[in-house]
């Protein structure tokens, strides 16, 4: 399965970039998945809900299923969180992975940046940031394209995974 991340810094345009690029690169014939890390708590369901009352109940996973999707929480109940490649591990083949988030890990990415943020670039100091997709002109030592740009930024992509 082919990875591609976007990183980049809070409000730095990369759940917009992420939505865009889906998108486009399933208009062109390709399945996408994605897979987004978050760094603070969140829930998918709400309070009172059946699948929240039983997740408050203790079950470990629950999966909420009607015709038109399904849906699978694991509650880790003071476990670690799984590595990227487990929860990759999860998902059913496709053509792309995008993976918003995860800085960290060794997969290739592009960073989305504003200048608005006042954040500095990461690319200089992460060598699996290929790309630097910006609302400005920073001096960096990848390639910056405008974060506007999506057929190119997903021809980038596409290209450097193969596709």
């Amino acid at each position: 399965m082919n990875v591609f991340g976007v990183t980049g810094w809070k409000n730095s345009g990369k759940t917009g970039l992420m939505e865009r690029l889906v998108a486009e690169i399933t208009a062109r014939g390709f399945t996408v998945s994605t897979l987004k890390h978050a760094h603070h708590s969140f829930d998918v369901d709400h309070a009172g809900k059946d699948s929240y009352r039983h997740r408050e109940a203790g079950a470990s996973q629950v999966i909420l299923s009607s015709r038109n999707r399904w849906a699978l929480m694991t509650e880790l109940r003071g476990g670690d969180e799984p590595a990227l490649g487990e929860l990759l591990s999860k998902l059913d083949p496709v053509d792309l992975v995008l993976v918003e988030g995860y800085k960290r890990e060794g997969h290739d990415k592009i960073e989305a940046h504003r200048a608005e943020t006042g954040e500095p670039l990461i690319a200089p100091n992460d060598p699996t940031i290929i790309a630097v997709a910006s609302d400005s002109a920073p001096d960096a030592a990848v390639p910056v394209m405008d974060l506007n740009d999506t057929k190119a930024i997903a021809d980038l992509i596409l290209a450097r995974v193969g596709l």
